[in-house]
């Protein structure tokens, strides 16, 4: 349970506000964990459960949130530590802006308290003082960073919509406003689930009550008969009724509570999920559609575990566990292959048709008729003010209609959603697309399209690295490696002792090596004549990262800039030096410590000391980004093949993925150890830590997949070729090694 007992080390009483909804006179016992604990504000609340509320009074301090219930249910005390949140929601309950929900789980839908307040600004003095406990919350928690998320596929389809349904008000707690889940498999009859035929899928771009044609022609014929305001749907996707439907067998007592003590008929329980579908596509009022249990782990709620008395039906059978599709073996098996579908490919790819019409712009207004959703206007927000209602009984009768027939969620998206970024190449272990299955490299593949196509399989491979051969030909530390494009000669440097060189990169000839130097300097060798041939002379401080592109050279430095060089060989010279033009000087806050180019040459990253990550447009030198995402120095940053990310790892152990066009971090993970430098496709990140072990990082489930022992220090340098089977690593115990993929 989130909730603990305090201990009775100290106790301070607090006084009771004398306000609406308080006991006056009242003395509050709250046991602080600390006696250093500062109050911050007291006030009158109540706690939220399933048909109940439960009143009390809430207390916060700066570290603790405590909850003292006037009947000393379900706790005399509950307490949530403030540094344990992760997201907090401002609720509305019974129509006004009244609750507040806080959950100490990042993926969980049920939270650790509900409280609806006695008035507005209470709520949101607590909602603001926890937030402020919150690392970036205004910008993570909204429906278009959460959109953002799953787009790229960062977000699983199941947590997406548990965020959609958190960010709309939609909570367990408050059977008016469940979430609400769809229904996404339409075949109950098959013995095996085919999840590659599209037809064993739900329409999402319909409501449930436009799914059968036949029963929808009647609905529209009534519908243009009908007076202002019309509705298409006398019952609701979503009510406690509804709710309770699915869960009877683990909820028994709030179905009671609901219908005055008695069950539904037995032949109106929920017996069988094949009749359920059947009914919402045939039956005249049923609409309605799932609940998240149907995507979790609990079975529970489809097992009459209790031996409930739940009636006999017509036929003389008893009302027992649910009845299952013929492909599924047990309760078990239902959800695993019911969440499976929920992440296939096929819902993945029109999921957001459906979130169009529950949380977006088909929700309401002429988009909902066209696409035949209109639900009876007392299911919106908006929908009648109930303040307005000057007689007690009517305005409380609306109420409890309100309550009671369902409630359609806050509109969250008013544009059409986008759909979700799926793969172009499918990885093995991945289903194919429904709609176009994968088709094996034809005559007519590009070239690039095979270099993609071995760099996926590739990476799906990278966990079985096997070390080819270890050097240690360095006296200190490694910082950078270079290799010919043929793969005859490699280049890396160390810190050295009196000339420390910070970085190498080979010029596209083949035939000059570039190394920064922590003299301020750099270097250029020739690689055939093996000696220095020239040196630019160009910034205040350590030259700490380069990048190249066409003829173009780009140097980072703790002076806080990065300087664009135009490289131009002077034919007249005998020695052909090169002459060296400033294009450009970009400035930071703080010292650049690393930087990188995208594929295609257009953006420019760089990572600083103060952990700020800028992205540049390269034509203009313009900041189109520019984000505080670590907690010191940044190690290593670098683009995502498409251009579309940018990845960074730092001194605070945390790898962040910032979106190119928002500049919003989508992803962060905190590592057990900091991770110096990497290599990544976009999805799978291969990195080199702080222990000496590579770590394969699977960013959509923000996992260590593989770890890999390989240096007796930590990992600093990291060269991997262009197609992804060879990897070269440097490290702090002075050794080079290398690495192939093995088949």
């Amino acid at each position: 349970q989130p909730f603990q007992h305090l201990s009775n080390m100290s106790v301070l009483n607090l006084s009771a506000n004398c306000t609406a909804g308080s006991d006056c006179g009242a003395n509050l016992l709250y046991s602080f964990q600390s006696v250093a604990e500062k109050p911050h504000m007291e006030c009158p609340v109540e706690m939220v459960l399933p048909l109940v509320s439960n009143p009390g009074h809430v207390c916060i301090t700066d570290e603790n949130l405590y909850f003292q219930p006037l009947n000393g249910y379900p706790e005399h005390v509950i307490q949530i530590k403030l540094h344990r949140v992760r997201r907090i929601y401002k609720r509305r309950h019974g129509l006004r802006p009244l609750g507040l929900e806080v959950f100490c789980t990042e993926n969980d839908f049920c939270s650790d308290i509900y409280l609806k307040f006695y008035n507005t600004a209470d709520r949101d003095e607590i909602y603001y003082y926890i937030a402020t406990f919150l690392e970036n919350h205004v910008t993570e928690h909204t429906a278009e960073s959460y959109m953002l998320q799953w787009q790229r596929g960062h977000l699983s389809n199941y947590q997406y919509l548990l965020h959609l349904n958190n960010l709309a008000d939609r909570s367990c707690n408050d059977l008016s406003q469940y979430p609400v889940f769809p229904w996404v498999i339409a075949d109950y009859s098959s013995s095996q689930l085919d999840m590659t035929n599209a037809a064993t899928f739900r329409d999402l771009s319909k409501p449930v009550g436009a799914l059968n044609k036949e029963r929808l022609d009647r609905l529209l014929a009534r519908y243009r008969g009908m007076p202002e305001p019309r509705f298409l749907y006398g019952s609701h996707y979503s009510s406690p009724g509804y709710v309770l439907f699915y869960l009877v067998r683990v909820a028994p007592e709030h179905m009671l509570c609901l219908q005055n003590g008695r069950y539904d008929h037995a032949d109106r329980m929920f017996n069988s999920i094949g009749e359920t579908w059947k009914n919402c596509l045939e039956g005249a009022t049923d609409f309605k559609e799932l609940i998240p249990e149907f995507y979790g782990q609990d079975s529970s709620f489809l097992e009459n575990r209790q031996s409930l008395d739940l009636g006999r039906k017509q036929n003389g059978s008893l009302v027992g566990d649910v009845v299952l599709p013929p492909w599924a073996s047990d309760a078990s098996d239902f959800l695993q292959k019911h969440k499976t579908a929920l992440e296939s490919q096929y819902v993945s790819e029109h999921l957001h048709e459906w979130i169009d019409l529950v949380f977006g712009f088909k929700q309401r207004g002429s988009e909902a008729v066209a696409a035949q959703n209109v639900f009876h206007p007392l299911t919106y927000e908006g929908g009648i003010d109930c303040d307005s209602i000057e007689d007690t009984d009517q305005r409380i009768a609306m109420l409890t209609q309100i309550l009671e027939f369902g409630q359609t969620p806050k509109q969250l998206f008013t544009s059409p959603h986008p759909q979700r970024i799926t793969p172009r190449f499918q990885n093995i272990t991945r289903s194919p697309s429904i709609n176009s299955p994968v088709t094996s490299p034809s005559e007519d593949s590009s070239f690039e399209d095979l270099t993609e196509e071995s760099r996926k399989l590739a990476w799906t491979n990278m966990g079985s690295l096997k070390v080819v051969s270890s050097h240690k030909i360095h006296k200190e530390a490694v910082t950078g490696i270079a290799v010919t494009r043929d793969g005859a000669a490699i280049f890396s440097t160390s810190q050295g002792l009196e000339n420390a060189l910070s970085s190498c990169l080979m010029l596209a000839d083949g035939k000059t090596v570039v190394c920064s130097s922590w003299d301020n300097n750099v270097y250029f060798y020739s690689v055939p004549y093996g000696r220095r041939q020239d040196t630019l002379m160009g910034h205040d401080d350590a030259v700490s990262d380069m990048c190249w592109f066409d003829d173009r050279l780009y140097t980072a430095s703790w002076d806080s800039t990065i300087k664009v060089w135009q490289c131009a060989s002077d034919s007249s010279s005998s020695h052909k030096r090169s002459q060296f033009e400033l294009l450009a000087e970009l400035e930071h806050d703080a010292g650049v410590n690393t930087v990188a180019l995208n594929p295609a040459g257009t953006l420019l990253v760089s990572g600083c000391k103060d952990g700020t990550v800028t992205i540049w447009d390269n034509s203009s030198y313009g900041t189109l980004q520019q984000v505080h995402c670590h907690n010191g120095t940044i190690h290593h940053v670098s683009f995502s093949p498409d251009s579309r990310h940018v990845l960074s790892v730092g001194v605070d152990s945390c790898m962040k993925v910032t979106d190119v066009q928002t500049g919003m971090v989508i992803s962060s993970v905190k590592a057990e150890e900091e991770q110096r430098c990497f290599c990544w496709d976009g999805n799978s990140v291969l990195c080199g830590g702080q222990s000496g072990d590579l770590l394969l990082w699977d960013l959509l489930s923000n996992t260590v997949t593989q770890r890999i022992p390989a240096h007796s220090g930590a990992v600093t340098a990291m060269w991997m070729s262009e197609l992804c089977t060879t990897v070269i690593t440097g490290g702090e115990d002075r050794q080079i090694i290398f690495w192939k993929l093995q088949s």
